[in-house]
């Protein structure tokens, strides 16, 4: 996630490190990997524990798909409400502890978790996905990798959840596509990602293996072929030739490949909603960084849309999200696909601002949404927290619980 989201505040111990206008990191000043979306994590050994709720949740049955701009399951309509935990299976948490932090999530009324599924490494260590040595990847299928994500996939299925998940980010974070372009191309330029041949079959290869592995679960809800694609990433360096219609073109062939292997499951972009009016005077809606939500939407292979809201809009950003929501409703309408925002949070006046975003997304129809991001207190200390996190004891988490109760009375 590009966040600041709406603000560029961080948290005590990080240093917020602009990398364009419209892009900020809260960095950990000694960190050599930052943690994804601009974390900073910290423990506590007095923090109180989350504890699995004692009722049993019935596990995901049947594949979750889609009728116009609803999605459906076991011929009913389902309601994709939640948060995201990109941390859940990058931790090295235990299995109690993963239980625990999907149980605090169930607790909040969530269908869904959208969570990442890479971390590309080139000096393995702790849980990664995949391993690069002189040009060459090689998948981890190991304890501390995909055996690792199995047990995400089995503390979901315990508590009731779906899983969006993710298979590459656009930022450094977790490796990302910045290290198939790096270790294939020999150069910093992140939309070779979209356009080299090497680095196609690469990404390929991985998701044959990573979706390959789960084609018959019914946990995982579907795949986001990244986290925030653009022409540009954590390296601010290009061709400068890339467009929309260069991502466009990489979508098509990436969806149609996962169609290819996975009948199964649904297939998303997980980009941030960026729409393609050049003349727009905001830069969120000029296509500047690649993307057109709505000829993305279009793409026969992918099934729902999403976006995110950030880009440090601060002179009236309550008003501006709201706004944003209804956009891409109507762009829902117009494609008749599901959309869900992603991605959304602020650290200042939080109640208001989600009250506000949460009674746009139920009057206007948009189909769902998860909140950036959940919060939980483990035996192991508190999740990383970047400002935003949602924990079950915080103001905040009340009004997603009621916002998660009304979502499902909507329909």
């Amino acid at each position: 996630m590009s966040l600041t989201l709406l603000s560029t505040g961080c948290v005590a111990g990080t240093v917020c490190t602009e990398l364009n206008s419209y892009y900020f990191q809260c960095l950990v000043g000694t960190s050599s990997a930052p943690p994804a979306t601009s974390v900073s994590s910290h423990s506590s050994s007095a923090a109180p524990t989350s504890t699995v709720s004692s009722t049993p949740t019935p596990a995901p049955t049947g594949f979750v798909g889609t009728s116009g701009q609803k999605f459906t399951l076991n011929g009913k309509d389902f309601t994709v409400v939640g948060e995201n935990s990109y941390w859940v299976g990058l931790m090295g948490l235990s299995t109690a502890n993963m239980n625990a932090a999907f149980a605090d999530i169930a607790k909040s009324g969530a269908t869904v978790v959208r969570t990442w599924g890479f971390n590309e490494v080139t000096s393995p260590n702790g849980v990664y996905y995949q391993s690069w040595s002189n040009g060459k990847p090689t998948v981890n299928t190991g304890s501390t990798g995909l055996g690792n994500f199995d047990n995400v996939v089995a503390a979901a299925k315990a508590n009731g959840l779906r899983l969006i998940v993710s298979l590459t980010n656009n930022w450094s974070d977790y490796g990302g596509m910045d290290v198939y372009v790096s270790q294939l191309t020999g150069t910093t330029n992140h939309d070779y990602f979209y356009t080299n041949a090497n680095v196609i079959a690469a990404f390929k290869n991985y998701i044959s293996t990573f979706v390959g592995r789960y084609v018959n679960e019914p946990t995982i809800l579907g795949w986001e072929l990244a986290n925030e694609p653009r022409c540009t990433g954590s390296t601010g360096t290009s061709t400068g030739t890339c467009k929309t219609t260069t991502i466009t073109t990489w979508i098509s062939e990436i969806s149609a490949y996962i169609k290819s292997i996975d009948k199964n499951h649904l297939v998303a972009l997980g980009d941030e909603g960026f729409y393609n009016e050049p003349s727009n005077p905001s830069y969120p809606y000029q296509g500047s960084e690649g993307i057109d939500f709505d000829a993305n939407l279009a793409i026969s292979t992918i099934d729902f849309g999403t976006f995110h809201i950030s880009w440090g809009e601060t002179s009236d950003p309550t008003g501006w999200g709201t706004q944003w929501i209804s956009d891409h409703q109507a762009s829902q309408a117009k494609a008749n696909k599901p959309t869900i925002v992603e991605e959304f949070g602020v650290t200042s006046n939080q109640v208001s601002t989600y009250t506000a975003w949460y009674n746009e997304i139920i009057s206007s129809g948009l189909t769902g949404d998860l909140i950036w991001q959940a919060g939980s207190h483990l035996s192991s200390g508190d999740t990383p927290n970047d400002g935003y996190a949602e924990y079950p004891d915080g103001q905040v988490f009340p009004l997603i619980q009621q916002h998660a109760a009304a979502l499902k009375a909507r329909g």
